[in-house]
């Protein structure tokens, strides 16, 4: 049987990666290691937490005896790192916590992964340690440039990962995706921020003139990609995961509000309320990048993998599941 110790598994993207290996695997073992910090829900696995292959432990990585048992007594195959400090607007109210984590964190986990037997060693990034680019594409040979803590700290995070495979021959491969959407996302983030607020008719906070740009990846489609990886990826590689679907963050606000009143309506519930007049334009964040743009080629022409879910149906799933969270 398969052993798969993931790192930050009651998390967004975590999560529905654990449900995408056990709805795709029937011989697999899986071994969540979570903090459960406010963003962390063991909510989210509730659908699988009686399976007899599943088994969750509440650790902190940065625990490096405690990361070192769990890696000695479960001995793992793969070791997957979603643990992580990752909203943008925390890291610069204070960066203390990112650079434990996402920095200190990860160098624990690295040391305690360098006398076991694992095959692959992955760790989760983010478009964000390239940097903004006003046009074009970075590729994965591309000159990392982070312009905020959180990103700082992910780019200290793949530089150690890459220096541990090249200084240690630890089998290590990084993914970084542009920004996930979908179910059991924490309402700090964007397009839920923007659903939830619809739903309670609350202002829906806008940076600047809300014309920064951002590329959206159903989370689903990041989970699969993150498996054709795991399974087929080459050790010590980076490869990037986007679905080319660039939108303004005003132009996202706009389609949520349209596609929530209409779900609402079809629903029968009331709709009053839920229009444009909620959007409220605030004072631009601090360092805020203009754009992230990704080339995902290499995945796809490496690997054979191509996202499946379009923007439209992925964010009228996204919203049906806040409707039934919030209103039910």
């Amino acid at each position: 049987m398969t052993r798969l110790l993931i790192t930050g598994g009651a998390g967004f993207i975590g999560s529905n990666f654990i449900k995408y290996l056990f709805k795709n695997n029937n011989d697999i073992s899986i071994i969540n290691v979570d903090k459960l910090t406010y963003a962390g829900n063991l909510k989210n696995l509730e659908e699988i937490k009686n399976n007899d292959n599943y088994t969750f432990i509440k650790e902190d990585i940065c625990n490096k005896t405690s990361m070192k048992y769990i890696i000695n007594f479960y001995k793992p195959n793969y070791i997957i790192n979603f643990a992580a400090e990752s909203h943008v607007d925390r890291s610069i109210e204070s960066s203390e916590e990112f650079i434990k984590t996402n920095v200190l964190g990860i160098q624990a986990l690295l040391e305690c992964s360098l006398n076991s037997k694992i095959n692959r060693f992955i760790q989760i990034s983010t478009d964000e340690v390239y940097g903004s680019n006003e046009t074009g594409f970075f590729n994965e040979k591309s000159v990392l440039k982070p312009n905020n803590p959180y990103a700082a700290s992910k780019a200290s995070a793949d530089l150690l990962v890459q220096s541990f495979h090249n200084t240690y021959g630890l089998p290590t491969i990084i993914t970084r995706s542009s920004n996930n959407y979908g179910p059991h996302q924490h309402n700090e983030k964007l397009i839920p921020k923007v659903i939830t607020n619809c739903l309670y008719r609350r202002k829906i906070p806008i940076y600047g003139d809300g014309t920064n740009i951002r590329d959206w990846i159903y989370v689903m489609d990041n989970c699969d990609a993150i498996y054709k990886v795991l399974n087929k990826g080459a050790s010590g590689e980076v490869y990037n995961i986007s679905s080319n679907n660039e939108k303004r963050n005003i132009d996202i606000v706009r389609i949520i509000i349209k596609k929530t009143k209409e779900i609402l309506q079809t629903r029968g519930l009331d709709i009053n309320g839920v229009s444009e007049d909620l959007i409220e334009f605030v004072t631009n964040r601090k360092g805020h990048d203009k754009r992230y743009g990704i080339d995902s080629s290499k995945l796809k022409d490496t690997l054979g993998w191509n996202p499946i879910i379009q923007f439209e149906s992925g964010i009228e799933k996204t919203i049906e599941w806040y409707i039934d969270k919030e209103l039910k």
